[in-house]
Order: C-alpha cells, then structure tokens, then sequence
C-alpha cells in the first residue's frame, strides 16, 4: 500500500515539474518575442540624389527699358510749312541726309525750299509732322535714335551700390520672348545719388545686339554680382540645422539583403545661395548620394528606405 502511494506521490511530482517547466519556457518565450519587437528599429523613406558640380551666379533684380545709345531731336533751320517727306519712321538715315523740306514762303514773298537734315546717322524713330503743318527752328520735326548699341537704364538702391561695378554681365529677359535670355554688360555708373530717392543710376549696354529688340521694351534684368565656377551644389532644401550648425545626411552604406541603407549626419561649410541652391565649399564631394526629402525625423546611423534616386 506504501508503495503504491509513493509510486503515486513521484508520478504527481513529474507531471507538476513538467507543468512548470512549460509555464516558465513559454513566459521566457514571450519575453524574447517581446525584446526582439522593441529592438525591430524604424525605417525612414527618402528620397536622394546625386551631389554634382555646377556654376553658381549670385544676382540683383531691376527693372528697365530699352532705349538707344544716341538719339537726337532733328530741328528745322527756318519757320515755315513742311512741304515734303522723304523718309518714313524705321528708315536708315546717313548724317547730313535730307529728311525733309520746309517751304518759308508767305503771301507776296517766295523762298527757296530750306531742307531739313539729319545731325547723325541712325534710325528715323519718330516724325511728328505732316505735309502743310507749320514748323519752327524751336519745335522738333524728327527724332533719329542710333539703335546699333540698344542701353537699359536701371535705378539701384543705396544698400547695393557696394556690389556694382564696371562691365559686370548682366541677363535680361522680355514678355515678347519668354524663355529667352539676353546678355548685357554695365557700361557707365553714375557718381552720385538722386538724393530724393537714394538710388543710383547705370546704364548696362545690350552686348551683342539683336534685332529682336526693339527700344521702349520693358527689361528685367538678372545683373550677377557673384559667381562661383564647378562649385559643389545641393538644393537648399537638403540642408538640415542642428545646435544652428548646417549638416546633410549623406547615405553611407547601400542596402543589402539582410541590412537596410544607413545615412551619415555630415557636417558642411555652406557658400552662396542662389534660387534655392547652395554651394558647399567642405563636407561633401562631387558623386555623394545625399537625402533631399525626408531628413527631418533622421539621426546619423538612421536606417533608410530610398524610394527615388535624382541627379
């Protein structure tokens, strides 16, 4: 009787063994699953591209028409009735051409015809009078332009007159033909300001000219002020700020089958920037693959999904 009870006892104790055995294994089971999902780390998606080199300009914005380097009133010699046209407005015209004759006769008294010249050479851009209308030495009768070397006169505040100078290029673009640039050069800058409005006068020169401008066109003009030749350039966008200082993310390893790309916090020196573009003079090289949209939640060692490449 002992005996069986004991048998009895020793099996009760195995099977409560085994109980507990599979109790504890399966919580230490739980925890594992539970520590493996807390270490599972975030993948970011981004987006990157290609650090290449360019050319930078740094420019200044005015406004502008275009006007003709040379142009003059053309003034009869004597008071009279005009009596003849001979150029029409757009003609050629030499120096010393005759554009027109004034007829000073009056009632009684007859005159030769007294002819009307040209002072310069150029383009007839205006003609005021008609056949019959009277003139005088005072009044203008013609304005010839010399169109050869076309001029646009800008005004410049007082805070940039430091950063204009002498045959610096200038871009300049017109309604008439969007999409298309034109290049000018300074050519004359006033000494003084207009003290009432604190700006400076300059005159850039068209250069070379073209026949599709024409003068009284409205400019904008792109005078560039600085630039930088096969300068490293990101978007600005791409540039991050931590404790004020500017960093890029730059990927420093590619994905693979069993580990995600990672990106590098890189520090940068920055230089100009200009639409949206930035110069970076230390940090990074021609050929680095860098995130331009999805930074903001990274940190260096930061694991990435990269969802498009750009160059």
């Amino acid at each position: 009787m002992n005996r069986t009870i004991s048998q009895a006892a020793r099996a009760s104790f195995v099977l409560t063994s085994a109980l507990l055995f599979t109790i504890a294994f399966s919580g230490c089971s739980k925890k594992e699953s539970d520590a493996k999902k807390e270490e599972e780390e975030t993948v970011f998606a981004v987006n990157v591209s290609k650090v290449g080199q360019g050319n930078l300009d740094e420019y200044l914005e005015f406004g502008g028409d275009v006007s003709s380097s040379s142009s003059v009133s053309v003034m009869p010699d004597m008071a009279g009735k005009i009596s003849r046209i001979l150029v029409s407005v757009g003609d050629s015209v030499a120096k010393n051409q005759v554009i027109a004759y004034v007829d000073a006769s009056t009632p009684g008294m007859y005159y030769s015809q007294s002819p009307v010249r040209s002072p310069i050479s150029g383009i007839v851009t205006s003609f005021t009078p008609n056949v019959g209308s009277q003139v005088s030495p005072a009044m203008a009768v013609a304005t010839v332009s010399q169109t050869d070397n076309l001029e646009i006169k800008i005004s410049v505040a007082e805070r940039f007159v430091s950063r204009i100078k002498m045959d610096q290029n200038a871009f300049i673009s017109f309604n008439a033909y969007p999409g298309v640039e034109f290049t000018a050069k300074v050519v004359e800058i006033s000494p003084v300001l207009d003290t009432s409005t604190r700006t400076m006068n300059a005159k850039l020169r068209l250069s070379p000219n073209d026949d599709r401008i024409h003068v009284g066109m409205y400019g904008r003009v792109k005078l560039i002020t600085d630039s930088v030749n096969n300068a490293i350039v990101v978007p600005l966008g791409a540039i991050v700020q931590r404790d004020g200082k500017p960093y890029i993310f730059v990927v420093s390893s590619q994905k693979t089958e069993s580990e995600p790309a990672r990106v590098k916090l890189q520090s940068v020196s920055e230089g100009i920037t200009v639409d949206n573009k930035t110069e970076i003079t230390n940090g990074i090289s021609a050929g680095d693959m860098i995130v331009v949209k999805g930074q903001s939640l990274l940190n260096d060692g930061s694991a990435v999904n990269i969802v498009s490449v750009s160059e």
